[in-house]
């Protein structure tokens, strides 16, 4: 058997970092940026007023109260202003361009909000409520470094100095492959011997969830012909193929006999439960890593090997999943020199194993929101025992539950609120 870090570094190697493109930023979200970007424009882009009120001399305002006569009217997004001459003021909403010769911003909450003669009760001092150009960043001056990871913070500001697009390291391409001539799409219906076809479902979500983009190609019967001919057709533009079932070590394992003629893809069980029989190499250039077919083992096993290579390949620095330590509520128990992976239940700084061990046990899966490391050399852990605990999507789930409420407590509040 190979070690969980041994099939960990292999998995890695089969990728390199991803090519670089420019991708409008509504599609940018999450990837990471290849290059340092300026801004085009400053930011703000020209002074102007941060409140709704009047522009004006500040040294016109000195005895209070003090009236001026409103001389202009600039609304937001007017492009050209007069001058503000000695003794006016000109109303002005926030983000408006501010009138040359004007030194502070008035609020509209301190005058009597006049259009034609306004009355002033506030004294502003020089640069009360003016943003000034470039305050927040200097036309040119490098806004985004290579290496940042795009969220909406980055990719506002990169619309906000003139970039609709940016130069990111793209998603991997992902074909995700399920075997097996017992699949059975969803909403037909089953006939003896058949099951519902889910590892497709799973896996592209795990995909995206990852960052990368995924294709499906379902059904594919156990016909190592087929199956090979499938594999040319759809790896064409492709930047890994992800295979699950095919790889174990009965007989019409079609993946493991179809790959173990071409000689570049190999085999070998890995020291884990669940998720044992793996699967990696190439097939024309194309990155391969083969899964097992029961569920749980392919959504371990992509979360172990998979998700990582992916995510580096992507120019991500943090590539596994969150990782914290939390305390057993029960005794677990592990098979001796393997790496387990429990489903578990994480909250308040407590775990909780979820179902059994079986890799077929996907309504456990489900109603999991973390995996529970036990370490190789472990058989045995108690109550109180500190563990390894990955974070899933799901694990704010009960923090979000307990703010919806109850079915019963939703219900009890609409008849409440019933006249």
């Amino acid at each position: 058997m190979r070690t969980v870090g041994d099939h960990r570094a292999a998995v890695a190697d089969l990728f390199a970092l991803m090519p670089v493109e420019i991708v409008p930023l509504g599609q940018a979200r999450g990837l990471v940026l290849a290059e340092d970007v300026s801004a085009v424009t400053a930011l703000p882009p020209f002074d102007n007023s941060a409140m709704d009120g009047y522009a004006v001399h500040a040294a016109d305002v000195t005895s209070l109260p003090t009236t001026l006569t409103v001389a202009d009217d600039i609304p937001a997004g007017r492009t050209s202003v007069s001058p503000l001459e000695p003794g006016t003021a000109q109303r002005i909403m926030t983000g408006a361009l501010l009138p040359p010769g004007a030194d502070a911003i008035v609020p509209v909450e301190h005058t009597d909000a006049r259009t034609d003669r306004v009355t002033i009760d506030t004294a502003p001092r020089p640069g009360a409520h003016i943003r000034s150009i470039g305050e927040d960043i200097a036309a040119g001056q490098v806004a985004l470094t290579a290496g940042a990871v795009l969220y909406p913070a980055q990719l506002g500001l990169a619309a906000a100095i003139g970039h609709a697009g940016l130069p990111v390291f793209r998603r991997p391409r992902v074909v995700v492959l399920s075997t097996g001539s017992e699949l059975v799409e969803p909403g037909r219906t089953l006939q003896p011997g058949q099951i519902y076809e889910s590892n497709t479902a799973l896996l592209c979500a795990a995909v995206e969830d990852a960052g990368a983009s995924a294709r499906a190609v379902h059904f594919v019967p156990d016909d190592v012909a087929q199956f090979l001919g499938t594999v040319e057709k759809e790896t064409a533009d492709a930047d890994l193929l992800i295979t699950s079932g095919g790889v174990s070590a009965g007989a019409y394992e079609v993946v493991k006999d179809a790959f173990a003629d071409l000689g570049t893809v190999s085999f070998a069980k890995v020291a884990m439960q669940p998720g044992g029989p793996q699967g990696w190499g190439r097939v024309a250039d194309v990155p391969v890593v083969t899964l097992p077919g029961n569920p749980v083992s392919a959504f371990v096993s992509f979360e172990v090997f998979v998700r990582p290579a992916l995510r580096a390949a992507m120019g991500l620095v943090a590539v596994d999943r969150p990782c914290v330590e939390a305390k057993l509520v029960a005794e677990v128990v592990s098979p001796a020199g393997k790496r387990q992976f429990l489903r578990g239940f994480f909250a308040d700084g407590q775990v909780s194993q979820v179902g059994g061990p079986g890799s077929h046990l996907l309504a456990h899966l489900a109603r999991a929101n973390c995996l529970v490391v036990i370490p190789e050399d472990t058989e045995q852990l108690a109550a109180g025992n500190t563990v390894e605990v990955w974070l899933l999507e799901g694990s704010g789930r009960r923090e979000r539950a307990s703010q919806r409420g109850t079915s019963e407590e939703r219900s009890e509040h609409r008849e409440r609120s019933e006249p």
